[in-house]
């Protein structure tokens, strides 16, 4: 539970809503469908949706295609229309006083980000705040906006030009009070082959890799639990090292098993893995002693037997 939603009272209305970006024709990568190319075994709207799932509303404008979680689906008139028309599609959806729009192609977006965005903006007097890229860029479709302001300028340049269709991201933000935060990670986007590969391999850097196929495995089976994955290594290796080395993935396993008998969560998780863990150190305890000591009795005193010997 984010810090959002536990300041959200019941029936209230929804703090952000989310609106992503991902009809795109693709051209740089060949017309290939760049929301569901694969980075770390997700497809990239999957990541991005997962950087926001405490949304009230989550609009995604494109085609509707299958998503690990619900979404409601948008698309500008005619398709193909732009960024500015796709966003005041996505727009017509939302409730909330605040938005946060974001592209599809973003493989390193994260929670925290789109938390540290909404804060920011909430706290400030801004018309919204985004991110700026390694060159200093402005990224428009990694910020949040206050929802007032956006329908504002967009009535306004309906009003100009007559419709939204073809018309540039720089024609609204030029209109807003923006806040700009550096973050050559997070505001990473996937336009061509070359960044699709670069973000594939860095998922795989040592330092990367492990939360990343938690995460993956977390999307593939439908789970929203986080836990303490050091616990569980601790287990596994504690298994391995005291038991014999295939007892370290069923061990996990079962630890699982049992936390899901007992109602599944967090804290079910804990206290499996802490008793699963005890009996691993109690285990590895009696084998040293066998190893060591095989002919002491409990209290540690010498055996006097006449055969003892």
């Amino acid at each position: 539970m984010t810090s959002y939603e536990s300041s959200r009272a019941p029936g209230a209305d929804p703090l952000y809503d989310v609106v992503v970006l991902a009809g795109g024709a693709a051209r740089r990568l060949g017309g290939a469908d760049k929301p569901g190319v694969r980075v770390g075994g997700r497809a990239l709207l999957d990541r991005v949706l997962a950087a926001c799932a405490d949304a009230g509303t989550t609009v995604v404008v494109a085609d509707p295609r299958p998503t690990t979680r619900p979404v409601t689906w948008a698309r500008e008139d005619p398709p193909g229309g732009g960024p500015l028309a796709a966003l005041d599609a996505g727009l017509r959806h939302t409730t909330a006083r605040y938005v946060l729009v974001l592209s599809a192609d973003l493989p390193f977006l994260q929670e925290g980000t789109a938390r540290l965005l909404l804060t920011l903006l909430r706290t400030g007097g801004a018309d919204g705040v985004l991110l700026t890229d390694a060159d200093g860029r402005d990224q428009p479709l990694v910020a949040a906006y206050r929802t007032p302001s956006l329908r504002h300028e967009l009535a306004a340049l309906t009003k100009e030009h007559g419709a939204l269709t073809g018309l540039p991201l720089r024609r609204l933000t030029a209109t807003l009070d923006l806040t700009r935060v550096p973050d050559p990670v997070a505001s990473f986007d996937c336009d061509t082959w070359d960044d699709i590969a670069s973000a594939r391999a860095r998922i795989r850097e040592h330092g990367h890799v492990l939360d990343e196929w938690i995460s993956a495995v977390k999307d593939e089976l439908g789970i929203d639990l986080d836990v303490d994955t050091g616990v569980l290594l601790d287990l596994a290796r504690d298994a391995a090292h005291g038991v014999a080395r295939p007892a370290a993935p069923l061990t996990t396993f079962l630890v699982g098993y049992a936390a899901a008998q007992a109602g599944g969560g967090p804290e079910a998780v804990a206290e499996a893995s802490r008793k699963a863990a005890a009996l691993a150190v109690r285990w590895a305890d009696e084998a040293e002693k066998a190893d060591g000591h095989p002919a002491d009795p409990p209290d540690g005193t010498p055996d006097t037997r006449p055969d003892a010997g």
